[in-house]
């Protein structure tokens, strides 16, 4: 949170559709008073800031700064890491790892010299696998360095669940948790709506018989497939999800939100970055928090680390905790 007497400044990194569209959500929630896009592209960085303050009328007050030079995002609240090669249709995730661990170490380094009291967060792909190798190489305190995780697929979940129900999204409290991306899972144990558990809920005929979990995980988890086939990338989705995080350190709302950090013994699994719901305020990511989890989700949850450890070893990241 900024010192009293300064205003409040969000640093993104990368200029793309992935990066402006953060910087949109974040100018039009109000959260900062200074935005700065950071790109080593400088046209396009400059003509992104210049779009943004074109519209800077119809948003609360803000300044909006484009540059190509990492001390721009000095002294920043928090870090936004959205560059890196962009997601091909067909291509997974994990795909993108080695390319994009190099480019987030070249940027989050130059970054971080200038920036070291930020809160820093990954959204670029694979951001489980990045988010392990930024806690390691940006050598701060736990908690500080974490992924945008699940957060997004979510809101993915209750979207899809609250249409199936005819309910508000609001009303449904469900988790995707583990990896974001092939082997993320649905926390279906602690899964209600408005506190009825979804296994036994049925109002006016509309349930959702167990048998249809599988069909609806898999949904969760091809979403962004789909658009990245359709458009070439997603954006607007991510961005709004980087919205609703970036207000959660901000305003220090200490909010339960399913981000990518490291695991040190949390339901039996270590040295490994992966989403569980975390407290989210202004020293970063608290936890995270352990659920009672049942047999098949938590199974499913070890799987999935052990997905991304085999990844991580795959790619020569050292372990963190070392």
């Amino acid at each position: 949170m900024a010192e009293p007497g300064r205003g409040t400044k969000i640093a993104v990194c990368g200029a793309g559709s992935v990066g402006s569209t953060v910087a949109y959500a974040a100018l039009l929630r109000g959260l900062a008073d200074e935005i700065v896009l950071y790109d080593i592209a400088t046209a396009l960085v400059q003509a992104q800031a210049g779009d943004l303050n074109d519209g800077a009328a119809f948003a609360p007050p803000a300044t909006i700064v484009g540059s190509d030079d990492p001390a721009a995002c000095a002294g920043a609240d928090v870090v936004v890491m959205t560059a890196g090669a962009r997601q091909k249709p067909g291509q997974t995730r994990l795909d993108l790892a080695e390319v994009n661990i190099g480019i987030t170490r070249s940027v989050l380094g130059a970054v971080r010299q200038h920036a070291p009291d930020a809160i820093y967060i990954i959204v670029t792909n694979p951001c489980d696998v990045l988010a392990y190798a930024a806690v390691g190489f940006l050598d701060l305190p736990a908690g500080r360095v974490f992924g945008s995780g699940t957060v997004l697929d979510t809101a993915r979940l209750r979207y899809l669940l609250s249409r199936r129900l005819h309910v508000s999204t609001r009303s449904v409290h469900a988790l995707v948790a583990g990896e974001h991306g092939d082997t993320e899972i649905v926390l279906w144990s602690s899964a209600n709506v408005g506190g009825v558990p979804l296994a036994s809920y049925d109002v006016e005929g509309r349930a959702i018989p167990v048998s249809e979990y599988g069909e609806i995980r898999d949904a969760v988890a091809n979403s962004a497939y789909t658009v990245i086939e359709g458009k070439g990338a997603t954006n607007y989705a991510i961005g709004l999800a980087m919205a609703d995080i970036m207000s959660a350190v901000l305003r220090d709302e200490h909010r339960f939100l399913p981000v990518s950090t490291l695991f040190t013994g949390q339901y039996g699994i270590s040295d490994v970055c992966l989403s569980a719901p975390c407290v989210v305020g202004t020293n970063g990511a608290a936890g995270p928090a352990v659920l009672p989890l049942d047999d098949t989700d938590l199974e499913g949850l070890r799987a999935s680390a052990e997905a991304l450890r085999h990844q991580n070893r795959k790619l020569g990241l050292p372990s963190p905790t070392n």
